[in-house]
């Protein structure tokens, strides 16, 4: 619906319009929100934007152009509610704030919503997340027949149940409930699959007109329990040419095709700690897609040229077939580079190239940081047992391996970003100036007393040096990322502020965003100067760049959610435990974050008297395993 919309505020033509989208356009021109005959626009009197309102129940209309909040009275929602995505009609009005009315509900802020069953002692359904009473068409004789704690799926806009999942006391649930309260599914459309099946699972390169790269040494490098793998790599060490190889993915999935429909509303894949739900079907993203070891496969491939001094000179995009000689995990790769680890005849071969690469990547890597920044990255990792519950939890940190690697996708990713004018970028803008000052105010009691420079990214560097010095960096690191925009997609390049780079892209995980498949398009396109396919793909990209930046945020949501399910069920087994946390938010009610055998959950704290970043002890006292809001007491400091 928004990328819909979207295109509608800025102009569609009448026969691009999808036909359920018709009885929508045909209501709009009747009450003369559209102009236009040929092609439609949207009235400048009419916005399209999301709601908020606040506790007084007055709603504030965010237009998705950026301009300034309409006002919107209470009796003017017209049943629309916080999150909502909806159009509403200015109302002009020279003595008071810009104002307006909805119009038309677009889009709920859920599509579903999950419920649960609470017997009060009458049985009544509850939000998952909020706790709100939510009314259904359901007899009170009926509900009694359900278990307590049944999980229900529920359609946002009538009330009515769409599917049980299981019950709130299983833990095998919870990612049924990760997955409904975003609308996502793990299954595929039958003809989605049969698509997919019909590629087979080996590559007869004989067939293709490609150049063939068979009979070099590439290899993958990723996690241990990975089973996708987009990208390979291999350095000519006399020629200091380095191949970065991408499954060329754009080969098996046609543009509006069963599996497009499905893998451009999925967007992304999503990954739990005991599976993934792909954004392909698994006979595409785990098979012939996927650069195995020892299979011919099909890439796109960027040949990139180093000078004497390292530094780029040169870079090519070729159509390729590749076969990876190696499958390594990083931590394979890290004992090698340790001079560690046993070796065969193969793998002699490889780490000839690869250890001069790593020379180069590292050299890379001092210049990024010149005019970028480095974060400390301290992922969690969760290991659960056969039953669904929390084992163990495990912080995983950046080694040189996960460098080498980052540094070759980052160089193909700069490399196909030059390629275009117009498409899909990854654009990161630099912080608003009030939020820096916010920071450095915040900084101060920690003894980081650090100036706004003109060059932002200095000042960063001067924040992080103070905290590296006291001790305090991964945290203070956590502090600065809150500062910055979030990372999106647009259409137009500006820049990736983090980075430090001018133009940049993604183009090395196909498999797994829409937004790196979109781009392949685009640049087979380019290479093979098809201009009819590329407007093509072009057309409506400003809109689908806005739709896949908000599945971004969805899928991240889905596996944060996920595992805030898995932290609740653990502190409710662990009820009056006391655990070492750290305050990570000092606002009303304070938060902390566990630092003791189980890293990463989040209490909130009962006291309202403490300071950001201290260290404390915390009891806990209280779990929902529902809303999964953890509450504890501070026992000593």
């Amino acid at each position: 619906m928004k990328q819909f919309i979207t295109q509608l505020t800025k102009g569609i033509f009448r026969k691009d319009i999808p036909k359920f989208y018709k009885d929508l356009v045909d209501y709009l021109i009747e009450i003369k929100a559209i102009k236009g005959k040929k092609e439609l626009r949207l009235s400048s009197d009419y916005i399209v934007g999301t709601i908020d309102i606040n506790s007084k129940g007055v709603g504030f209309l965010t237009p998705h152009t950026g301009k300034k909040d309409l006002l919107i009275e209470p009796e003017d929602l017209n049943g629309a509610s916080k999150g909502d995505f909806v159009i509403a009609k200015r109302v002009f009005n020279r003595n008071s704030r810009p104002k307006a009315k909805v119009i038309i509900l677009l889009q709920k802020a859920f599509e579903s919503i999950v419920a649960y069953l609470s017997y009060e002692p009458n049985p009544v359904l509850r939000n998952i997340k909020t706790e709100q009473k939510i009314d259904v068409n359901i007899k009170q004789k009926q509900l009694k027949k359900l278990p307590p704690n049944a999980v229900f799926k529920l359609d946002a806009y009538t009330n009515e149940i769409v599917e049980v999942l299981g019950v709130l006391d299983d833990a095998n649930v919870d990612e049924k409930i990760s997955l409904a309260l975003y609308n996502k599914k793990e299954e595929f459309s039958k003809q989605a699959i049969k698509e997919a099946q019909s590629f087979g699972d080996f590559v007869d390169k004989s067939l293709y007109a490609r150049e063939d790269f068979t009979h070099l040494d590439f290899c993958t490098i990723d996690p241990i329990t990975a089973k996708d793998h987009d990208d390979a790599i291999y350095f000519d060490v006399e020629k200091k040419e380095l191949y970065v190889a991408i499954a060329d993915v754009s080969e098996y999935v046609y543009l509006n095709g069963a599996i497009d429909k499905e893998a451009v509303e999925r967007g992304f894949s999503i990954y739990f700690p005991h599976k993934s739900i792909p954004m392909l079907p698994r006979e595409l993203s785990e098979n012939i897609c996927s650069l195995k070891e020892n299979e011919d496969r099909l890439a796109l491939i960027f040949k990139i040229k180093f000078d004497e001094n390292n530094n780029v000179i040169n870079e090519e995009l070729i159509e390729g077939i590749i076969n990876s000689k190696r499958k390594y995990s990083y931590e394979t790769i890290d004992k090698f580079l340790d001079n560690k680890g046993e070796k065969d005849e193969i793998d002699e071969r490889i780490l000839s190239w690869l250890f001069p690469l790593y020379e180069i990547t590292t050299h890379l890597k001092q210049q990024r940081l010149q005019n970028g920044l480095e974060f400390f990255s301290d992922e969690v990792k969760m290991e659960l047992d056969e039953n669904g519950e929390l084992k163990k939890v495990k912080i995983e940190a950046e080694t040189p391996s996960h460098g080498l690697i980052e540094d070759c996708m980052l160089l193909a990713n700069k490399a196909a970003a030059k390629m275009i004018d117009f498409g899909i970028f990854r654009v990161h803008t630099s912080p608003k100036k009030k939020d820096i000052n916010a920071l450095l105010n915040d900084l101060i009691p920690f003894g980081i007393d650090v100036k706004l420079e003109e060059d932002i990214i200095k000042t960063f560097k001067n924040i992080q040096k103070e905290a590296s010095h006291l001790g305090i960096k991964k945290y203070i690191d956590k502090m600065i990322i809150k500062t910055q925009q979030q990372a999106k997609y647009e259409a137009f390049n500006d820049g990736h502020f983090a980075l430090g780079f001018e133009r940049y892209t993604h183009f090395t995980s196909p498999i797994r965003r829409y937004s790196d498949l979109t781009l392949h398009r685009l640049l087979k396109s380019i290479i093979h100067n098809n201009k009819k396919f590329e407007k093509f793909i072009l057309r409506n990209i400003e809109s689908l760049v806005v739709k896949i930046s908000e599945l971004e945020r969805e899928a991240m949501n889905v596996e944060w959610d996920f595992y805030d399910r898995k932290f609740a069920r653990w502190a409710q087994k662990n009820i009056n435990k006391t655990v070492k946390a750290i305050v990570i938010d000092t606002k009303s009610p304070p938060i902390a974050k566990i630092e003791d055998e189980i890293v990463g959950a989040r209490i909130f704290l009962k006291k309202d008297n403490v300071s950001l970043l201290q260290n404390i002890y915390v009891k806990i006292t209280k779990v929902n395993i529902a809303t999964t809001k953890i509450k504890g007491e501070i026992v000593e400091q």
